[in-house]
């Protein structure tokens, strides 16, 4: 009697599932993950990218956004002066710490914001462009709405912690996508290597630029309830790819996750059908949840490392995949696809590539002696400034923060100072938002002109008691 041999599994298909298991990372659970093709909206990988998070510093990228679709329209240009407000001055760290009365151009606001994640250039150019900080979250909501991004709300234009300043890996990489597309001509402010101000040169908090090759984009930000975020991007060959990370344990490792996904994206042109299609960016679907707290984590009692977006790991070098911080190798399998030539957390722990920084300053917009004059005052005013406290903090938006967003200064007052998540309903874009409409408050200053004498240096008023939210724990000491 004939008995058939039994039918062997496809070698190939046997090799394929091998591949996706090594190339398949270890996320862990209270992290967001994202990568995606720019031009297309392909989705190459995602883990939680559609949990809702807070954004921290992140808010920055629509504050430019907004800001910048305002000059590309003709309704304000990069030479209009703002004056920095007593509302502006009073923001926590990370800022440019300018006096009331201040006068800037939009132009050094936004590089000031978007290098050194100033939070006090964040509100000059809200109340410069919108008038107010409720009128400028209303733009915002509005723009986040056109654009597709329905698990976003904000608040505030900086990312400080405020009940409903929320979004999602997926409305990140769209928010990201849409500055390529419709800034083009301006998008040389997310990939500024660093600025000078006076003698003081600040570094992007974007570790990847001037290292990862291609490296051309975005922002970082920081919060304690949020961990470490990351928007990047990359080109390689004339293909540009999108990562996103959101709840990382650190500066440093925000971006060996950035690295990782980048790599993993530009390594897998060959073998694209090994993996299921994940569709595009837009049709990932919502989750409905509240967006996860890592305060403790990030800030609790037990954690040694200071709360701020310069921690010091950021410039110590690691060996092994202990530095690594993912057990998955970033190649596919030995003979099919070589293995990236620097592990990220090496690549990472090497100086940033020399570059000039882009110099900024106070005042009108200045070219050669008068540029060169600009610059000698700066470093006057920062020679004999008189030394602030540390640890104070200021209402932004009704709500107080609860850690020094990117902050280097301010780190021990930041680990102090913590919120809880937020307890009122979410506004989400894809609903009308209220602060469109709203008036500014009476004790908010009026929308900053754009030229004129710079109005008179004020004291930053103190928060009233009724003012703070009751999520907020009083800061220590």
């Amino acid at each position: 009697m004939h008995f058939p041999r039994p039918l062997r599994p496809s070698l190939k298909w046997i090799l394929a599932v091998a591949m996706l298991a090594i190339a398949t990372p270890q996320i862990a659970q209270a992290e967001a993950l994202l990568v995606i093709e720019a031009d297309s909206g392909k989705v190459l990988q995602a883990d939680n990218a559609t949990m809702p998070w807070y954004p921290a510093s992140l808010s920055k990228l629509m504050t430019a956004y907004v800001t910048l679709k305002a000059v590309k329209d003709g309704r304000v240009s990069l030479d209009t002066l703002l004056t920095v407000s007593p509302n502006a001055a009073s923001q926590s760290p990370s800022k440019m710490g300018l006096r009331p009365g201040t006068q800037v151009t939009i132009d050094n606001a936004l590089k000031m914001m978007l290098v050194k994640s100033a939070n006090d250039m964040a509100v000059v150019l809200a109340e410069g462009v919108g008038g107010s900080i409720d009128g400028f979250a209303g733009m915002m909501n509005q723009t986040a709405q056109k654009l597709g991004m329905t698990q976003t709300s904000y608040v505030n234009p900086n990312g400080l912690p405020a009940d409903g300043q929320i979004t999602s890996a997926r409305d990140m990489a769209i928010l990201a996508r849409a500055i390529i597309r419709d800034l083009p001509e301006y998008e040389y402010f997310v990939h500024i290597p660093s600025i000078r101000f006076g003698r003081r040169i600040t570094q992007n908090f974007n570790k990847l630029i001037g290292r990862y090759p291609g490296a051309d984009g975005f922002k970082t930000g920081f919060i304690c309830a949020s961990g470490y975020n990351l928007v990047a991007s990359a080109t390689r060959d004339g293909k540009r790819l999108i990562a996103v990370v959101l709840g990382a344990s650190s500066g440093r490792m925000r971006a060996i996750r950035a690295a990782q996904l980048l790599d993993r994206g530009f390594a897998n042109n060959g073998l694209a059908w090994l993996r299921p299609s994940l569709g595009t960016v837009d049709n990932l679907v919502p989750i409905d949840s509240t967006p996860p707290n890592l305060r403790e984590e990030m800030c609790g009692a037990k954690h040694k490392r200071p709360a701020s977006d310069e921690d010091g790991e950021d410039t110590v070098a690691s060996s092994g995949n202990a530095g690594n911080g993912d057990g998955s190798v970033s190649f596919f399998a030995s003979g099919l696809q070589a293995a990236v030539p620097t592990k990220p957390a090496d690549m990472l722990a090497q100086p940033a590539a020399a570059s000039d920084p882009v110099v900024v300053y106070t005042g009108p917009t200045k070219t050669g002696a008068a540029l060169i004059a600009a610059v000698e005052a700066d470093t006057e005013k920062l020679q004999t400034a008189p030394k602030r406290g540390k640890g104070k903090h200021s209402r932004v938006a009704g709500k107080k923060p609860d850690a020094a967003d990117d902050a280097k200064g301010d780190a021990k007052s930041a680990a102090k100072s913590d919120s809880k998540p937020a307890a009122k309903p979410v506004r989400h874009a894809n609903a009308k938002p209220d602060a469109a409409t709203a008036k500014p408050a009476a004790d908010k200053p009026a929308a900053a002109k754009p030229a004129g004498k710079p109005a008179a240096a004020k004291p930053a008023a103190k928060p009233k008691a009724a003012d703070k939210p009751k999520a907020d724990a009083k800061p220590a000491g």
